[in-house]
């Protein structure tokens, strides 16, 4: 599992800092996690495939999360894209999106296909036999919700020397990796179990911005082994979560906590502040396994 930071700051762009947006990479999937301005050029300077883009989550409708959306979608359309392009996001995000392509008369040449999301409980939005995407409900001031991304279940791995060693014929090998028993030259049956190695874990990640302290998430997210969890604040700044709908790094750290996660990523910063390590040095009197995010930085799990 890959996780490559493409934006992580609060509000609005500057020359070197950009508003959210995130490509993570799991089981093969690369999935697009909101597209604040300036998407498109993070994605080149990180060398990101546009092709490999098929499915793009966006969590709410406030422009740096999405007002880079539309111009990705049209350059798609100029690149030639031919295969479908789904979006995942609040209900308004067609309207939005298909109201400019419709002005610039630019419909694209590929198919569109909008997810449109208004639950207020936590459900599965995309799944196939690899991967679970889920809603994590969050509370902004507008309709937000954060993502759940779990890997599926991996095959267990063929032990060759175990399967000789009970003379069993390698004709047998593709049927135990499906998961069968094996049987041996005299017709004992051996259990799968006995010829299989464990796989290795499969990964999960949460994402979580924006959003106030809420313990509601907490029963997602527990136990996944990577949290980004929102930290537009300092706790001396604590005072304007309430009206802003924003957490501090303590509030993110214990939600972190209490969820048991394994590793906290720390983001959406806001630009008031010197030094992100300040957002560190709070979260982690509460949860060490803290880290921060910033443009262009890699995560691999």
């Amino acid at each position: 599992m890959k996780l490559t930071i493409l934006g992580c700051y609060s509000a609005t762009p500057r020359a070197f800092t950009n508003p959210t947006s995130q490509v993570l990479e799991i089981r093969n999937h690369l999935f697009l996690i909101d597209c604040g301005e300036g998407t498109q050029v993070q994605l080149r300077k990180n060398k990101v495939r546009f092709s490999r883009i098929n499915h793009i989550f966006i969590s709410h409708l406030h422009g740096d999360h999405f007002f880079g959306l539309p111009g990705l979608v049209s350059t798609f359309r100029l690149l030639g894209r031919e295969k479908p392009l789904h979006i995942y996001g609040p209900k308004g995000i067609k309207e939005a999106v298909t109201l400019l392509l419709k002005l610039g008369d630019s419909w694209t040449n590929y198919p569109l296909l909008f997810h449109e999301l208004e639950s207020n409980d936590s459900e599965v939005i995309f799944e196939d036999d690899r991967v679970q995407v889920s809603t994590i409900p969050l509370v902004h001031r507008v309709y937000t919700n954060g993502f759940l991304f779990q890997g599926k279940p991996l095959p267990r791995n063929l032990d060759i020397e175990a399967a000789k060693s009970h003379g069993i014929d390698a004709s047998q090998f593709n049927n135990i990796k499906a998961g069968k028993n094996g049987v041996t030259a005299d017709g004992q049956e051996v259990p799968n179990l006995a010829l299989t190695f464990d796989p290795p874990l499969s990964k999960s990640y949460a994402f979580c911005s924006d959003t106030k302290y809420s313990e509601r998430i907490v029963p997602i997210i527990k136990g996944v082994d990577v949290l980004y969890h929102e930290s537009t604040f300092l706790e001396s700044e604590a005072h304007l979560c309430e009206r802003t709908k924003h957490a501090t790094a303590k509030q993110a750290a214990t939600i972190a906590q209490k969820g048991g996660v394994g590793q906290l990523i720390l983001g959406h910063f806001s630009t008031r502040y010197k030094s992100l390590n300040l957002f560190k040095e709070e979260a982690q009197e509460i949860f060490a396994a803290t880290s921060l995010a910033d443009d262009g930085k890699h995560f691999e799990f």
